[in-house]
């Protein structure tokens, strides 16, 4: 990579980092703005024992002195305090143990969209409106449109209940097939209709019939030059969808009970856990933030004409 690619990515990396302090300060306010606090729903509690537990945590202090605080702890020691409900357990262990079940259930899901999405785009562009070409566009409109928790349900009902296939907790391994078709199919089917278009975009070019007429073979066009030039839509589109289905799709493991990172999080707002509130959605964003810049930076390596500016 030459000097100006390296000043892109530096310049890049420092708006990372703004965007990330942005979105721990507003949700760090916001999230202390609203009425009501992690203590107020304890049962039988006396209003003693309740400042005695905002003296132990630190959230009688000033809400700036608060935030200056957890911003130190996050920047210095990389430390997002401990978990107000789940006693006893740091937020960054939980987040760990969250993010690891979450990473292999998208990681899985990633795969399989991006390898079937493309294979599946190209076949329809190659096949255009002919019967197979109709046949993937029917399902992968059918598959963009359905919601996450209707398909989830309906796998779920079938698999797992009618037909006694599979398990419907998400906790073993077997368990784990059901939410990872759930997250892909949606990807799956946007980067299908994404490498289609796209291919029939390229396969109109002038250098794509300057080839044929030079006596190219068809698979060095197909796969040497149009499938080559598709892809970086598809790029575009995989870094962000890869960000969130690593992550877990928030209803899908609450569906089938996966003890992931989403999971998680659905269960620190409902508690009102502020730094578990604070540790997710700074992981969430931080790794939205990084697949963005892998995903501009692959456009370099995919296409050499594109300019990062």
């Amino acid at each position: 990579m030459n000097t100006k690619t390296w000043m892109y990515i530096l310049k890049r990396l420092g708006l990372a980092l703004l965007t990330v302090w942005v979105v721990i300060t507003l949700t760090f306010f916001v999230m202390h703005s609203v009425p009501g606090g992690p203590f107020t729903s304890e049962k039988a509690i006396s209003e003693a024992a309740q400042k005695a537990l905002e003296a132990k945590y630190g959230l009688d202090k000033p809400l700036l002195e608060q935030y200056g605080t957890y911003l130190k702890d996050i920047v210095t020691e990389f430390d997002f305090g401990p978990s107000l409900k789940q006693r006893g357990q740091d937020v960054i262990d939980i987040i760990g143990r969250g993010l690891a079940v979450s990473a292999k259930l998208g990681v899985c899901a990633a795969a399989i969209a991006l390898v079937f999405g493309v294979v599946l785009g190209a076949v329809a562009a190659l096949r255009r409106n002919k019967l197979i070409d109709r046949i993937i566009m029917v399902f992968t409109t059918a598959f963009v449109s359905m919601p996450s928790f209707v398909m989830g349900s309906l796998l779920l009902m079938l698999f797992a209940v009618a037909l006694n296939w599979l398990p419907a907790n998400g906790t073993t391994t077997a368990g784990l097939i059901l939410p990872v078709i759930t997250l892909s199919l949606s990807p799956l089917s946007n980067i299908t209709r994404l490498t289609r278009s796209s291919m029939l975009d390229v396969l109109g070019q002038d250098y794509i019939r300057t080839a044929r007429a030079k006596g190219v073979s068809g698979t060095k066009i197909i796969f040497g030059h149009a499938l080559k030039n598709a892809l970086i839509p598809v790029i575009t589109y995989c870094g962000p969808m890869l960000a969130y289905i690593v992550t877990g799709s928030l209803v899908v493991e609450q569906i089938f009970a996966v003890n992931g990172i989403g999971r998680a999080f659905v269960s620190s707002i409902t508690d009102r856990d502020y730094p578990m509130i604070m540790g997710t959605t700074i992981i969430l964003a931080t790794l939205i933030v990084v697949m963005n810049l892998i995903s501009d930076i692959l456009y370099k390596i995919v296409d050499p004409r594109i300019n990062l500016e």
